[in-house]
């Protein structure tokens, strides 16, 4: 019996590498059962394995998945009640954000975030794409880095195309496992090219039509950067939806909201509907922005059903 991580996650075949040998491609040994949830993928890139190695063609079979320290999950579909594992054991997310070419709303951020915070994973907010970002979409983004930041977000502006900053996001990356998310089209592919010109990574332009990013990265894939540290990369992701979290507990997972919960005259508190609610009055105030009590209401009356 070998050990390794997973590095490729490609439908039911799973390129796994280990540190004396090559990677090696392998499947399933019958059918792994996770007892927390149903997933589309019960084995994700990050997840460490036991595996047997079972001819002269360097092909094995997955016989275990070790304890995984977290992971990160969304539903696999609007309609389904499966979720997709976008990859395990991982320190930080990477959740890349555009203003415009294609627009990222604040309800697929903060989806992401109540996501991270119940998984306990500190996420970092990259904006991409300021080179060309004027007048309007500029203030836009300095408005968005001016909440999250608000609330204990690191927030970092990039241009992946031009170089733009992008030693600090190495920095950043140094000796850590790091999964890169966001809509098709934010980039995702084009940074980490900058930071690792070797990996050559396919990358496409924006559909004109549609001002929407095109799928290049069809499977999760991690990379080793030069300077240390592994890099998760995913497909592009249209919209993100949550998993796992009941409504009572939602609030738990919006930081600002948890933090003044307390104050509520009702320790039951859904903070929609009731008199004597904290963190209504908070947004009157403008203490919490509009933006993120919406998603939180959006989230918590299921109307927001395409996840963007």
């Amino acid at each position: 019996m070998k050990k390794g991580v997973i590095i490729k996650s490609t439908g039911n075949l799973y390129l796994v590498r280990s540190d004396d040998e090559p990677p090696v491609l392998c499947k399933i040994k019958g059918k792994f059962r996770l007892e927390e949830f149903q997933a589309t993928n019960p084995v994700a890139v990050g997840d460490k394995v036991a595996y047997e190695v079972e001819n002269k063609e360097n092909t094995g079979i997955i016989t275990k998945i070790f304890d995984r320290k977290n992971y990160i999950i969304r539903k696999s579909t609007n309609l389904s009640k499966q979720t997709q594992i976008l990859a395990a054991n991982i320190d930080q997310l990477l959740l890349l954000v555009t203003i415009d070419y294609p627009v990222t709303t604040t309800v697929f951020i903060d989806r992401f975030l109540a996501t991270a915070e119940a998984y306990n994973i500190p996420v970092i907010l990259v904006f991409n794409k300021i080179d060309i970002y004027h007048d309007k979409l500029s203030i836009e983004m300095t408005n968005l880095i001016e909440i999250y930041s608000k609330i204990g977000y690191k927030t970092v502006k990039i241009s992946a195309k031009e170089n733009e900053n992008l030693d600090e996001i190495k920095n950043l990356l140094i000796d850590k496992t790091s999964l890169i998310s966001g809509h098709s089209g934010v980039g995702k592919s084009t940074l980490i090219n900058r930071l690792e010109p070797a990996l050559n990574l396919k990358t496409a332009e924006i559909s004109s039509a549609h001002n929407t990013g095109k799928h290049i990265t069809t499977f999760a894939e991690m990379h080793k950067f030069s300077f240390g540290g592994y890099v998760i990369d995913t497909p592009g992701i249209r919209g993100f939806g949550l998993a796992n979290i009941e409504k009572d507990e939602l609030y738990h997972f919006f930081r600002e909201i948890f933090a003044l919960s307390s104050q509520c005259q009702y320790y039951n508190c859904t903070h929609i509907h009731e008199p004597g609610c904290a963190i209504k009055d908070a947004v009157n105030k403008e203490i919490i922005a509009h933006s993120r009590y919406h998603s939180y209401t959006s989230i918590f009356l299921n109307k927001d059903e395409k996840y963007r």
